[in-house]
């Protein structure tokens, strides 16, 4: 059995999700007091059909960003799901509120490769950022919550200190 949390609303709300595969593409799922029987088929252009109780819907993985939009109808819904260590290291120092913001900081001093966003756009929680270099590894650098993107303060090509200031969500 797998656990993880799904961030719902933006990151705005958290929900526990326990995932056990009974059998190839049957799953056992429970959503916080709630479990589901749910029959999964990938199909090879990435999308997945589920039934889930009875009801069929269609989701869209990303696997790179463990973000998950399931549409139902004409209506799509965004999922983040976090195993514990994700959701931990999410939440580790570097990212600091302040007056209702978040504070996007160097965790080590970095080359900023890309910057994916700019100053006044809106972001869902969970989106890239930033792409750093550091020891010769690349790292997005994810939007900690949802909101807009202010005090963007790096440029692609720019070296920092760790702990730097690199940007904030409000």
């Amino acid at each position: 059995m797998s656990g993880y949390v799904a961030l719902l609303d933006g990151g705005a709300r958290e929900v526990a999700v326990e995932v056990a595969e009974e059998s190839p593409g049957v799953y056992t799922v429970r959503l916080g007091d709630r479990v589901h029987r749910v029959d999964a088929f990938q199909h090879d252009h990435g999308t997945l059909s589920l039934i889930v109780d009875l009801a069929s819907y269609t989701a869209t993985l990303d696997r790179r960003e463990a973000l998950v939009r399931v549409r139902v109808r004409d209506s799509v819904f965004p999922l983040e799901l976090l195993d514990e260590r994700r959701l931990r290291l999410r939440r580790a120092p570097g990212a600091f509120t302040v007056e209702g913001r978040q504070t996007l900081t160097a965790p080590v001093a970095c080359r900023v490769v890309r910057v994916l966003c700019r100053d006044g756009e809106r972001v869902v929680a969970g989106q890239p950022l930033l792409v750093i270099e550091a020891m010769r590894m690349e790292n997005e650098l994810r939007a900690p919550r949802a909101g807009t993107v202010v005090d963007l303060a790096v440029a692609p090509g720019q070296v920092v200190e760790g702990n730097a200031r690199l940007c904030a969500v409000e």
